[in-house]
Order: structure tokens, then sequence, then C-alpha cells
């Protein structure tokens, strides 16, 4: 199985974050761009300016998580600024209306869900998504300690998703390190969520490298 690895950039240096991504690069399939309002979680991060700044710089998928109280305000600047996908929480209400909207602004459509939240609380919109990503960590800051009892809820969704035979691709956020990314993968992710251990790592693309290696192996 081929499998990605998302760098997040909220662990990066800001101050120079396009060197930051460029170091990254020929490691990382899509870059997560977490964006935290100061409300639905206890950060505040970034908007679509650092976006559209980052958009000329980088040819990779730009996957942006939505953690914030009121996400549809923002859809159509994040999608004017560069983003190829928003995901947004399962924990704000019926998702449906911003799915639709993110469909109209060409966006890929993804859904979020905590981890002490169900996989049931997800499961009802699986027809509706490009993207799942199981939380391994509480959102709100880079550098949490990986939560295993979530291994269980990525499991299920595995299950469900291949029974199905949907177009779903499984992400996981929180906590991968080339320690547990084998635990993510085997229990059915996809997508590998990488802050902390790339960008604070000493040499950030041999990092990148060796979680990916230690998920799926040599791909490359």
């Amino acid at each position: 199985m081929t499998g990605k690895l998302a760098p997040s950039i909220l662990s990066a240096d800001f101050a120079e974050l396009a060197a930051e991504v460029a170091a990254v690069a020929d490691e990382a399939d899509l870059l997560h761009v977490d964006v935290m309002d100061g409300h639905f979680v206890p950060n505040l991060t970034i908007g679509p300016p650092v976006v559209r700044s980052l958009r000329p710089r980088t040819d990779l998928h730009l996957d942006c998580h939505l953690m914030v109280d009121n996400p549809g305000v923002l859809l159509a600047d994040f999608a004017e600024a560069g983003a190829d996908g928003c995901t947004v929480h399962v924990e704000l209400g019926d998702p449906r209306p911003l799915f639709e909207f993110m469909r109209g602004l060409g966006l890929r459509v993804g859904l979020s869900y905590n981890p002490e939240t169900p996989f049931d609380a997800v499961r009802p919109y699986l027809d509706d998504i490009d993207l799942l990503l199981t939380m391994s960590v509480h959102p709100g800051f880079g550098g949490q300690a990986f939560i295993p009892a979530v291994l269980d809820k990525l499991a299920e969704a595995r299950r469900v998703v291949d029974e199905r035979e949907l177009p779903v691709e499984l992400e996981i956020d929180g906590g991968i390190t080339a320690e547990t990314a084998p635990r993510a993968v085997a229990a059915g992710a996809d997508i590998l969520v990488a802050g902390s251990a790339v960008f604070h790592a000493d040499e950030p693309a041999q990092a990148a490298r060796m979680i990916r290696e230690a998920g799926w192996g040599k791909q490359r």
C-alpha cells in the first residue's frame, strides 16, 4: 500500500516557512495547515493570508484543517487563497451544508472528529466526504502525546470504508512519530500528519522519511 505523509506547518518556523516547506517537499505528499480560532480550540494560528503566501511557493496539496467555530465564513477565502481541501469538525453539528459549499468552491471535502467523539458521529457522512481525519490528540496545540485509544475508531472506519468501497482517505493527526506511525498504519491510516516530529528534528527531511518508512517501508 502506498501511504501519504502530510507534514504539519503548525510546527514549522513561520519566519522561514517557505524554506521549511521546501526542505521537506521531497518527502511530503501534502501539507497540513492547522487553522485555529482561539474559540473552538484554545489557540490562535493562521488563516487564508498564509495559504495565499504559501501557494506560489509549493505545488503540494494544501490540506487545511479548520478548528474554528464558524468555518463557513472562511471557506471561500481559503479556496480563493489556493487551498486544495478543507476539513471541518463534526462537533459543530450537521456538516452537510458546509460540504455542499465546499464542493461548489472546488475544495476537497474533509471531516474530522476529536478523540472523545465516537465513530458513530461521523458514520452518517462517509458518503459525502473525500477524507476522514481521526484526531489522535486533543486539538489545539502541537507536540502532544499520541492517544492510543483512538486506533479502535480508526480501525472501525477502515472496516466500514473498505466494506462499502468508499473513496474516502483516512487521515490521522496527533503525536505521529516513527514509533507511532506503524500502529496508525496497521489500524488503517492512509495519511499520516506529523508536525513536531518533522519540523523540530535536526534534519526534518530525514525525520519525515523515517516516519514514512516506519509506516509503509521504502516507497521511493
